[in-house]
Parts: structure tokens; C-alpha cells; sequence
């Protein structure tokens, strides 16, 4: 008996469907790990505080050297196990004497690069089992200044909770209402790498791509993932000249990079099916005027991958990015096919504990810190203009605030076409910035009255 597909869109959608599928199935036996990440993401929540149990765990710590009990110092191993590294871990994000340490330790270590054969590079996906942004930034940078990626790159794809992470140079209230955040729980995080301002949750997928520095190719990187929606579900997108990746001009994919010596890493994200209302909300600052020299976001018009196909979803975005990857050469855009794919070292489930990366717990207290998230902001001035009222008159004037380290300097008074700056006594000088201290100050001054601060402006009182 003969079966005629149809040609109608929702038949031949099906007909492609199927396909996918099968092509699936097939290379899923081959990859154990992701196999057994697929069957559980949507079921099971990441538990970062127990210790790996699946075989593909235990053989990646094996990999890595992490089996060590001792926090003071790792063990790490090369791709083929033939070039060994002893690195000091424990680093902070803003400890410059630890990554340099690191870093100086790998590069005395490293290969000739030059040398290494791109069919004798290796390459993992490495599936982080952790939604915490804290934690997923502290694996990020733990592999970014421990691990030597000389004979062997790899791909690390991670998913976070809600939150609203800036860039290492960005002010946070410029490029949102923190005070709103925290009211309705969703995170702020500032990551080791510029670019700006993103919102993360678990309808948004993350990639990080780490090579030597010398290696570092992010056109490579970006044509990986518009290539993995094309074979998935024929989604074409492009690559536009600030390196985001777009479908018909509306942003899928943002892009940041950490460059240092030896490592290099490039990290962007993928939106499949993120909460649009709670991005747009999260990224709306206070009202006020901010003079600040951080780094800006530049506001670009979003898509989600799920409106352009509404069968995309976060696992298999994840499977499909993590395959192209592995079938792709490790530093040309060269299609291997399965072939390709066998002679890599697959996919690898990510417990980011102590237990397999001694030293991550603490890099974690270090983002999660207010010294870094807030304190790190570079210092700004916070300006509102107001107007006071009594039963006779009214009066404008402008309250200026100075932040330094995240904390409220200078708190002053300025009356139009006057240069002079009258300070204003109050105990939240010195504490920190945040949008309800700087309303409480503006109620406050609402209630004085116009000559109390005519006098004060004339220094009678």
C-alpha cells in the first residue's frame, strides 16, 4: 500500500517533524549523557549540592583530575591526558593575583598550538545541571582560568532561573529597577565579560565556547548556532554587524566575550520561549536622570524562537546546538557529519560543586557578593528635578546624589540657574544606592517647606 503525503503546510511540517525525529533517536544512543538530560529536564530539578552519580559524571571527573579532596590545588588534564597542569584554584572575580597566577601556571604548560592538527583537537559539550546564575557564572570562569583547552575545546550550555544579568563594566540602575527585582525575586548578577544587559530564564538558553585565545573565532561560534536551527527546524537567521543573531530583524541572540592569556571564551544567548512581559518589566529603570560613563545597552527589538516555530524548545534547542558543534571541524566551518561527531568526546553532564571543581563554592560567594554586583558599579550621579508647594507659591529645584561603590556619597540641592549646591542631612548618606532609599529622600524633601530651603540656600539656618 502507497501513502501519498500531502502538501499542505501543516502535513509537510509533520513529515519534517518526523524526520528530525528519527535523525535524533539515531544519534541519541550515541550520546548516553544527553540522552539521559533529555528524558529528565523536563521532570527533575538541578540539584548542584549532590555529588555526581551517573557514569558519564564520574568519567568526566576522571577527565578533569577534579577527584581530589583538597581545595588548595587541581590536578588537570589535557584533552589526551598527556599534559598535565597544576593550577591554584580558589580565585575571586576581582582577585587579579589568583588569575594570574592561573593563567601563568597554564600558559608555562601549554603546547604549541601551531602544532596541534585541527582533526587532533577534541571537543565536549559540557551540560551544566545548575539553573543558579551564580553558580553557572562560577563554573564559567572556573573553567575560563583553570582548564587548558590547547588539544581540546569545548561547548558549555546552561539555563537559569530568572534573573537579569549586566555586564563587568555596566551600572545596574541604568539598565534596570533593581528595587523591582528583588520585589518580585528575580535575580541581578554581573558577569566577568562585557556587552549589556540581558534577561535569563529557563525558556532561554545559554552557550559558552572556550578555546586558547589564539583560537577564538566568534563568527565560528555564531554559525554554529544558525546553522543548528536551520538543520533542526529550517530557521533561517542571520548574523547582523554588532554579532547578535536575528530573524528578520528582531534579536534571537545576544553575544559577550572574556579575552584573556592563555583562554578565551565567547558566550551568547538563545532566546526559545523566554517570559517576554518579565523581560520587558525587568529592563525599565527608575525615572530619574542617570550621568554615568558605564557601558549602555543598545535596546533592540526581540523575537522568541518559539514564534517562529512553535514546535522549538529548550532541550532540543540544546541537543541541536551541542550536536552541530560536535559535527563541525574544531576551527573550520567543515560539516563532518556523524562521522565527525563519533570521534568526539560527546556530551557530559556538569555537577559545579566543590567536589568536582574545588574552589567553585567560593568563586560562587564571590558573584553572588554585593561588593560585586553592586559595588563594582562604576561611580554616577543621580539627578531629579522636583517641585515644592506651599499654600502660596511653589518651588523647583534639583536634587543631586553621587554614588560611589555602589553607595551614596553626596546627597545635595540645587535651585534652577543656581550653581550652588546645598548639601541635605540625612541618615542614609553613606548607605547604599537603591531606588526606594533615593524615593525615601524625595518624599522627604517634599515635605519641607519653600522657605526652609530658601534659607538654607541663603545660609541662614
Amino acid at each position: 500500500m502507497q501513502v501519498n503525503w500531502c502538501s499542505n503546510k501543516d502535513c509537510l511540517g509533520l513529515r519534517k517533524r518526523v524526520c528530525g525525529l528519527h535523525q535524533t533517536w539515531k544519534w541519541l544512543h550515541q550520546t548516553p549523557a544527553l540522552h539521559e538530560y533529555l528524558i529528565s529536564a523536563s521532570s527533575v530539578a538541578a540539584d548542584t549540592a549532590t555529588a555526581p552519580k551517573s557514569t558519564s559524571q564520574l568519567r568526566l571527573l576522571h577527565r578533569l583530575g577534579a577527584t581530589s579532596t583538597t581545595t588548595e590545588i587541581t590536578r588537570l588534564y589535557s584533552a589526551n591526558n598527556d599534559n598535565n597542569n597544576v593550577t591554584a584554584t580558589t580565585p575571586s572575580p576581582t582577585s587579579a593575583t589568583s588569575t594570574t597566577k592561573a593563567g601563568n601556571k597554564l600558559q608555562s604548560k601549554r603546547i604549541n598550538l601551531a602544532a596541534v592538527a585541527d582533526a587532533d583537537i577534541k571537543k565536549s559539550v559540557f551540560i551544566s545541571q545548575s539553573h543558579d546564575i551564580f553558580t553557572n557564572l562560577a563554573l564559567e570562569d572556573w573553567l575560563y582560568k583553570n582548564f587548558d583547552f590547547g588539544n581540546h575545546h569545548v561547548l558549555l550550555l546552561w539555563a537559569n532561573d530568572p534573573c537579569v544579568v549586566i555586564g563587568r563594566h555596566q551600572n545596574p540602575f541604568t539598565e534596570a529597577n533593581v528595587s523591582k527585582l528583588m520585589e518580585r525575586g528575580i535575580t541581578l548578577a554581573r558577569r566577568n565579560s562585557g556587552g549589556g544587559a540581558v534577561y535569563h530564564d529557563r525558556g532561554n538558553l545559554n552557550c559558552t565556547f572556550f578555546t586558547p585565545r589564539e583560537r577564538y573565532n566568534r563568527k565560528y561560534n555564531l554559525n554554529i548556532v544558525t546553522r543548528a536551527l536551520f538543520r533542526e527546524w529550517a530557521i533561517k537567521s542571520e548574523i547582523n554587524d554588532r554579532d547578535d543573531i536575528v530573524i528578520k530583524n528582531k534579536k534571537i541572540s545576544g553575544t559577550a566575550a572574556k579575552l584573556g592569556r592563555p583562554n578565551a571564551y565567547h558566550h551568547c544567548t538563545i532566546l526559545a520561549s523566554a517570559n517576554k512581559l518579565h523581560l520587558g518589566e525587568s529592563l525599565v529603570k527608575e525615572p530619574v536622570n542617570y550621568i554615568s560613563r558605564a557601558t549602555a545597552s543598545v535596546p533592540s527589538p526581540i523575537r522568541n524562537l518559539v514564534d517562529v516555530n512553535r514546535c522549538v524548545n529548550v532541550p532540543q534547542l540544546l541537543s541541536a546546538v551541542g550536536y552541530e558543534y560536535l559535527r563541525t571541524a574544531a576551527t573550520a566551518l567543515e560539516d563532518g557529519g556523524s562521522i565527525q561527531t563519533m570521534k568526539q568526546r560527546g556530551f557530559q553532564l556538569i555537577n559545579p560543586t566543590d567536589k568536582w571543581f574545588p574552589g567553585i563554592e567560593e568563586l560562587r560567594k564571590n558573584y553572588s557578593s554585593w561588593d560585586w554586583v553592586i559595588g563594582k558599579t562604576p561611580k554616577f550621579t543621580v539627578e531629579k528635578d522636583l517641585e515644592l508647594k506651599d499654600d502660596d507659591r511653589g518651588m523647583k529645584l534639583k536634587l543631586s546624589v553621587d554614588v560611589v561603590a555602589g553607595l551614596m556619597a553626596n546627597i545635595s540641592i540645587q535651585l534652577p540657574q543656581n550653581d550652588q549646591l546645598v548639601p541635605v542631612v540625612t541618615p542614609l548618606q553613606g548607605q547604599a544606592y537603591n531606588e526606594q532609599n533615593l524615593n525615601g529622600i524625595i518624599d522627604a524633601l517634599k515635605m519641607v517647606s519653600t522657605s526652609n530651603v530658601q534659607q538654607a540656600m541663603n545660609g541662614s539656618i
